[in-house]
Formats: C-alpha cells, structure tokens, sequence
C-alpha cells in the first residue's frame, strides 16, 4: 500500500525534478532492456554497493538526506574505464538504469517498515548522476586513446573538472529546492549548501573519482576495499545526526514544560523557534549558529517557570523591561546546569538587551520573533500580521534591532503567501 507521506508537501520543484528523474530513468531501463545489460558483472558490483549505501542513507542538519556511500559507488560506475584488464564499456544509459535500480533496491527496506525516502533528494542524486553520464561517457573510449595506460593527467583533468559541475549543479539544485522548502532567499540557500552539504560533496566527489582510478588495477576488489572506509565515515555521521536530534528531543521537551505548566500559550514556543530559524537564515547565519538559536528559541521561556503568578498569555511584550531581563537570567541560568549548552544560555540571558547594547545576533532574533508571536499568536490573519509588524517598526532602533525587523517583515511576507 502506497504510504501518503511520501508525496505530502511536495513543492511544484520537487515535483518537477522528481519527473525528470523518472523520464530519465524510464529512458535508461527501457534502452537496457532492449540493448543488453553489458558487462553485467560490472553493473551488479557497482548497484548492489549503490544499494548497500542507499539502505544505509542517514538524515544530516537541516533535514538534508545523504546516501555517501552509494553516491560515491554511482560516481565510481559513471567514470569507470577499466575493470583490472577489461574495458569498460557501459553508455550513459546503462549508467542511469543502473544507478535508478540500485537507489530503489535499497530504498525498498524502509519503504517496508514505514520510512519513505526523501523523493526529491533521490531524484536529485539521479538526475546529477545522469547529467556526468551523458557529458562524461562519449568522452570515455577517446580519453583511452589519446592517454594511453601510462599517461592519466588527460583522463584525471577530465574527471576532476566535469566531476567539480556537476557537484556545483548540485549544490544548485540542492539551494532551489530549500529555497522553496523552508521559503528561503536563493542567494541564503545557495550560501548555506555551500557551507553545509559541499564538504561532504567533495569529500564524496573524491572517493568516487579514487574508486574509479583504483579499479584499473585492483579490479572488483576495489569495491570492497574502498566501501569499508566509507562505511566507517558514514557510522561516524550517523552517530552524529542521532546526537543531534536527541538534543533536539530533550530541548523540545523542556520546552513544553511552561506551556503544560500554563506560563505560555500552546504551541508558542515551536512558533517562536520556526520564525527565528527562519529570520537567522535570511540574515545569512550559519547552520550551527541556526541550530543554537534553534535551541535558545525554544527555551527562551523557560524563565517563567520562577514566576508566582503567570503573565497573562505568556506575553513578555507587555512586561517592564527589568522583569523581562530578570526572567530571561533566570532562564539562563536553568539551561545552564545543563553544561553543555553554554552558548544557547547566553543567548537565552542577552534576549532581552536593547539593541544598542549589541547583544549577540540570536538574542536580536529571538527578541522580534517572541514579541511578534506575543502580538499575533496562532492567527493567520494578515491585518493582525501587518498591524504587529508595524508596532515592531516602531520599535525599531531602539529595543529591536532593525535588519531583524526588516528581515522578520520578509519572512513573515513570504510565509503568508499561499
């Protein structure tokens, strides 16, 4: 039974890449299939450890979905020349039915237990995958003859150079989908590929082109012999993301506990937390800076809990300005008996500075995002979302910090188109 997850939410970008992934891959199953799978030996080694990485895909910061291993086995198969003494003779088409095979062979395992793979992150894979295919296979048989097996410096300028586009163009591609997904500047998103998913990128990008390179003389062991440091690297990625996201849990979690103790309105503090993510991101912060202010705005409230008697709604907006900074210390203080949240705790205690003081930039953004989401609540009503914008004009220069003002004014415009 198909699960609805998998199509939920998806942007008219994602649908339009995952078409092109599939008129791709029905392009180079149906050519196999009339053609001849050649060197079949080849092709199954290289799928099943493009299955193997596929089943072993892992979620990475900012909901990014990665499959290292099976993207640096698809790299290796599309560059290939040789196989030890045999030549490899594979088109661009066979490279595509291959590669589509094996990213569903090894999707198939969580599809079965309820965990859908990101379609978009697939296509996208694919679709980069394909594009070096169809620019690098023709090169392949003249590459041969023109470098001889003495001479690699042509073959290895022509691997590195178009390997570098095509992981250019998926940053790119990577950048218009966020863009659309979190409702993003493109210029932002590009900016945070580059720093987030490019290093991981090249250091895949690398293995495959090593793969490739190692398989002229270590024949299919190569596979064995470079999937065991890859497998290691992922383990390693892995451990981190399941760190990552129980933190996240537990910030989470804490930061209910005002909302169940009456101190807030439902659902504040996750509203709170997704408008600064969001203003943080337009104003170009990094992730682990987005993932600190993450935290912070999650428990910026957490200070209310000393309180005798709640505020009523929870709104600090209407509050002095010395209670106000006496509860963001008090807040502080609770994060910081965690120890390991140092940073987020001195977030949590400068929330509340006049900008003038120049407190740091995740203190600025959650100062905005709190007293707009004190002035609006939960209402979808643009009268209201205009009417509070303005009150934090006003406030501007002053209290609030401009640029998040004026940032906040384009994320709240973008979030309330349709």
């Amino acid at each position: 039974m198909r699960n609805p997850r998998v199509f939920q939410r998806l942007d008219s970008g994602q649908l339009l890449l995952i078409a092109v992934a599939g008129l791709v891959t029905v392009a180079g199953v149906a050519y196999t299939a009339v053609a001849g799978l050649r060197q079949p030996d080849f092709a199954i080694g290289f799928g099943a450890l493009i299955a193997a990485g596929e089943l072993a895909r892992l979620t990475m910061p900012g909901n990014r979905e990665v499959a290292p291993i099976g993207a640096a086995a698809a790299l290796g198969y599309t560059l290939l020349l040789d196989m030890g003494n045999t030549k490899a003779e594979h088109p661009a088409l066979q490279v595509v039915a291959v590669l589509a095979v094996g990213m569903v062979t090894g999707a198939l395992p969580h599809l079965a237990v309820g965990r859908p793979p990101q379609l978009d992150a697939m296509a996208r894979r694919l679709v980069t995958g394909a594009l070096l295919a169809f620019a690098y296979r023709p090169l392949a048989e003249p590459l041969r003859k023109v470098a001889g097996e003495e001479n690699w410096t042509p073959v290895l300028g022509v691997m590195a150079a178009l390997t570098m586009v095509t992981l250019l163009v998926d940053v790119l591609l990577a950048a218009v989908l966020r863009a659309e997904r979190v409702r993003a500047a493109f210029g932002v998103a590009v900016h945070d590929e580059l720093r987030m998913a490019a290093p991981l990128g090249a250091a895949v990008a690398a293995s495959g082109v090593l793969l490739a390179l190692a398989s002229h003389s270590m024949d299919m062991a190569a596979l064995l012999v470079f999937a065991a440091p890859l497998l290691v690297t992922q383990v390693a990625f892995r451990k981190y993301a399941g760190i990552r996201a129980t933190y996240l849990q537990t910030v989470r979690a804490l930061s209910q506990v005002t909302e169940v103790a009456g101190y807030v309105e439902p659902g504040h503090s996750r509203r709170v937390s997704r408008l600064a993510v969001a203003v943080g991101r337009e104003l170009g912060m990094a992730e682990p800076e987005l993932l600190e202010l993450e935290y912070a705005a999650l428990m910026h409230d957490i200070g209310q809990l000393s309180l005798r008697d709640p505020i009523p709604g929870g709104a600090t907006v209407h509050v002095d300005g010395e209670q106000a900074r006496r509860i963001a210390e008090l807040g502080a203080e609770v994060i910081r008996q965690t120890g390991v949240l140092e940073r987020v705790a001195e977030i949590v205690r400068r929330q509340c500075d006049p900008c003038v003081e120049m407190p740091p930039l995740a203190s600025r953004i959650i100062k905005v995002a709190n007293a707009y989401d004190d002035l609006v609540g939960g209402s979808t009503d643009r009268d209201r979302a205009g009417a509070a914008m303005e009150r934090l004009r006003l406030g501007a220069g002053g209290e609030l910090d401009p640029s998040v003002v004026e940032a906040t004014t384009l994320v709240v415009g973008r979030l309330a188109r349709p």
